[in-house]
Formats: structure tokens, C-alpha cells, sequence
């Protein structure tokens, strides 16, 4: 092993890495332990590139693809898009659908089978997912692991992936700042002001909305799990009870849109295009086009430009490069005033002339303390805006 990693840090050439629809590829899932397959191509071999034909992807998903919305919906459908970019065959990909990511054994099972049917890359989608893939990238130093979000990666054979969602959340806070009638909106998450890719999404939405609309607070309701289908669903109930008549997300499912809808009020989508879901409630969705990274990751193995020198280098996508976008608006919801006004901010962003944390002006929390943040530092966001209030 060591060997084999000494290889790949000599041999190691430049990383580029920049991203739906179809006929879903094979889901077949083999018993734990099952060894039948060929041994995979070292991260070494990869160096020097692997034939197209013979690359596996192994992909760990948090929930079921088939759910046909939200999370693991919208990162299947970047799997999707990358065989279909690629030319890959179903066979080609490994799926483990509906992996618990607070339940360690489970996760090591999944990932240590997607090894076993001879995986050469597998991408971890939940932030729970990061401690194991930590550990067995150690154990399987010839694989490679690519984990989404979280912030943790080995310079080799382990790195990270995520993107300036809080760009896309900006543009639909203008879009809740002008359409609330109450001035309360409201923001189900997945976890607390401890996490800095939660609150620094609430955070940007919450600026969004003060920039059309000084007088909205935004009230944050916090389910503590990256997906709980029904305390999603309960956290956007309490809001509405609290006057809310807009509810934002950023947790997996479309529930509090759905919620949003049967009360009678509006709401904001994330990572897939929930306007299908609730059509008389979703003003739009913030989503990501996952398809962006996993086309380059994958080519990058394939061409053998993965590694970088002596660093694996961490993913962080944005607008312009179309890892994140804003769904469609939903024309009997929104008006051309508010879309006017999203489409002048949204080209100042790709432009790159403005960028909601650009780490030039001081940001005021709501215990009145003055922050600067830069986009790529969002891990460090660990406080809330001023128009922000905790239920």
C-alpha cells in the first residue's frame, strides 16, 4: 500500500475539475462481502489514465433516487448525466441506495462493496458519509473517494466536493422578500447555527430578502437530520403556525413545500425543481446541476489528471459555472418584477462584479456583531444574519 501510494504522489499530474436526464443505470446491489469482481485500477494506473471501458463509479446514496425529488434525486440525476456525457454503460455504475449516514456499519458496508465490485471512484453524497470515507481511503489507498459537502480530505486519494449554493439562495430570498405579505418568512434546516453549510445558506437567503424588503424576518425552524421526511413536513407546520407565508429549505425533501401548499402559502425549493410537487405553493427552486462535477471527476481518472502534485484538490462550484442555478420561476406565482430584479443581481454574480460573501463589506449577526466572510469560507459562518430569528 505504501508503495502504491508513493507511486501516485510522484506520478501524480494536474487536477481540473470544474456541472440531467435519462434512463436510470443498473441498481443491482450484491450481497455484503461478495468478491466476484475484477480487483480495481490503482489510483497509480490512474495516473496515467484508464481505459473508458473499464472505469467503475461507485456512487453511496443517503435515500432513494426514485423518490423522484430533492437530494439524492438531484445527485442521481448527476450520475445520470455524467454516463450519458461519458458514454458509460449501466454496468458501469454501482448504486447503494438508501445508506443511513448516522449508521457507521452500514456506511463502511456500502462503500467496502463498492471497492469489492471493483470501484475506482466512488462519490459519498451525505455529510454524514465523511468519517468513513476518511478511514477506508486510508485502508484503499488505490481507490479513489470523493465525498460531497463536509470539509475534510487526505491530499491523495480523498477529497471534497460542494459549491456556492448560498448564490442561488441569495437571488430566491429576493424573490421571498417581495412576494411575503406577513414580512415573516420562514427557513426549514437540516441542522443548527453550529453547521456552516446550513446557516451560511439561511444566512444568504436571509440578506436576499433584506435587500428588497428591510421590514421581513426570517424564522428558522431546525430538524437536526440531513433528511426526516415527516420532521421536514412538521418544521414548515410550525412556521406557517408562526405566521410565515413563505417557507424556504434546505433539507431533502419536498415535504415543507407540499406543507406549504396545503396551508395556502408559498414556498422555495432546494436541490431539485419542486414546482412539480407543489405547483400552487413553489415560487422557485434553488438547485444544483450535480452533473458539473461528476462529468469532470470522472474524466479526470479516466485521462489520469486526477491528482495534483502532492494535494488533491477540493471542489467548490458556483453559478457561473453552472454547478448551481434557480429553477424555473412559476409564472402564476411570480412576477416579472421580481424575475427583473433577480436577473440584474444573478448576472452581477456570474460576471463575478458581486458575490453575496466577498469578504468586503461587514456582515451584522443578529446579537449585533460584525462579521466579514469570504464565499469559499462558508465553514466558518456560524452565526446568524440580523433579520434572522430561531424558533
Amino acid at each position: 500500500m505504501k508503495k502504491l501510494l508513493s507511486i501516485l504522489l510522484a506520478g501524480a499530474m494536474a487536477l481540473s475539475l470544474a456541472a440531467c436526464g435519462g434512463t436510470p443505470a443498473s441498481t443491482s446491489q450484491p450481497a455484503s462481502g461478495s468478491t466476484g469482481a475484477s480487483e480495481p485500477a490503482s489510483v497509480a494506473e490512474a495516473t496515467g489514465g484508464i481505459a473508458k471501458e473499464d472505469i467503475k463509479v461507485g456512487v453511496i446514496h443517503l435515500s432513494d433516487p426514485a423518490e423522484g425529488s430533492g437530494y439524492t434525486y438531484t445527485h442521481d440525476q448527476g450520475i445520470i448525466g455524467m454516463q450519458q456525457n461519458l458514454g458509460l454503460a449501466d454496468d458501469q455504475i454501482v448504486r447503494k441506495i438508501s445508506v443511513d449516514d448516522t449508521d457507521a456499519a452500514a456506511v463502511e458496508t456500502a462503500i467496502t462493496e463498492c471497492v469489492e465490485e471493483g470501484c475506482n471512484i466512488i462519490f459519498a453524497t451525505s455529510w454524514g458519509y465523511m468519517d468513513t470515507c476518511e478511514a477506508l481511503a486510508e485502508e484503499f489507498p488505490e481507490v479513489i473517494f470523493s465525498h460531497g459537502t463536509g470539509y475534510k480530505s487526505n491530499g491523495t486519494n480523498f477529497n471534497n466536493y460542494f459549491g456556492r449554493i448560498y448564490q442561488a439562495r441569495y437571488l430566491s430570498g429576493i424573490i421571498a422578500g417581495m412576494k411575503t405579505e406577513t414580512n415573516k418568512i420562514g427557513y426549514v434546516a437540516a441542522m443548527g447555527q453550529e453547521n456552516g453549510e446550513v446557516t451560511s445558506g439561511c444566512n444568504a437567503f436571509a440578506m436576499g430578502v433584506a435587500s428588497v424588503n428591510p421590514d421581513a424576518e426570517v424564522y428558522v425552524s431546525v430538524t437536526n437530520s440531513w433528511f426526516d421526511p415527516e420532521g421536514e413536513k412538521q418544521a414548515a407546520e410550525r412556521l406557517i403556525a408562526e405566521g410565515c407565508d413563505v417557507i424556504g429549505q434546505h433539507c431533502d425533501t419536498p415535504n415543507p413545500q407540499t406543507a406549504a401548499e396545503e396551508h395556502g402559502v408559498w414556498g422555495v425549493g432546494y436541490n431539485s425543481d419542486m414546482t412539480k410537487d407543489a405547483p400552487g405553493a413553489t415560487l422557485t427552486s434553488v438547485m444544483w446541476d450535480w452533473s458539473v462535477y461528476y462529468t469532470k471527476a470522472v474524466q479526470n481518472v479516466i485521462d489520469g489528471t486526477w491528482v495534483a502534485g502532492e494535494k488533491v484538490e477540493n471542489y467548490f462550484g458556483d453559478m457561473a459555472d453552472g454547478l448551481v442555478t434557480l429553477g424555473e420561476f412559476n409564472a402564476d406565482l411570480v412576477t416579472d418584477e421580481m424575475i427583473a430584479k433577480v436577473e440584474e443581481v444573478k448576472a452581477q454574480i456570474i460576471s463575478g462584479e458581486w458575490d453575496v460573501f466577498d469578504g468586503a463589506t461587514e456582515i451584522m449577526d443578529n446579537e449585533g456583531n460584525a462579521h466579514t466572510l469570504e464565499g469559499a469560507d462558508y465553514g466558518s459562518c456560524n452565526w446568524y444574519y440580523e433579520n434572522v430569528n430561531v424558533l
